[in-house]
């Protein structure tokens, strides 16, 4: 399995580069990275996990799925702008444990309102807000597995 500092290096170079997808296996092990508006997206599948373990991550999709779908419906029904997660990675609402989060139902928000923290691979990548307005709805929970594209937050744009 290659070291994080060749993973690294390989985003750099692949950020940087013509190519929009590159994939890598070795020994039962596959890292997968795409570009999608100017970020390098990874996204990660490891050797075989004992069922311990992978039961958690199995179910994750289940329980997100209403809340993806309930998030379309109000976005549809209210003309609301969904924050998407823009990689694999874990949800975090605040900075640290400690810290209160950074946005709640009805914070106002500017463009570059950092809302949410989302962890992929050891780094903490600061989502901003993209729009200004009000935070409707969160909709992912705080140390919450989120997938790329999934909607995090509906924002009543002004």
């Amino acid at each position: 399995m290659l070291k994080i500092e060749e993973i690294h290096e390989l985003i750099k170079l692949i950020d940087e580069s013509t190519i929009d997808e590159f994939t890598y296996e070795n020994e039962g092990a596959k890292i997968k990275l795409k570009k999608n508006k100017e970020v390098v997206q990874q996204v990660a599948a490891q050797a075989p996990v004992a069922p311990v373990q992978a039961a958690p991550a199995q179910q994750a999709p289940k329980a997100q799925a209403p809340a993806q779908t309930e998030a379309s419906e109000a976005t549809a029904s209210e003309n609301l702008h969904k924050i998407t997660s823009p990689m694999v990675g874990t949800f975090y609402a605040s900075s640290s444990p400690e810290a209160d989060p950074y946005v709640t139902s009805g914070s106002k928000v500017k463009e570059n309102s950092v809302v949410c923290i989302v962890e992929a691979m050891k780094l903490f990548n600061e989502i901003e807000a993209e729009v200004k307005g009000e935070i409707v709805e969160v909709l992912a929970e705080n140390g919450q597995l989120v997938e790329f594209g999934q909607p995090l937050f509906l924002v009543k744009a002004e």
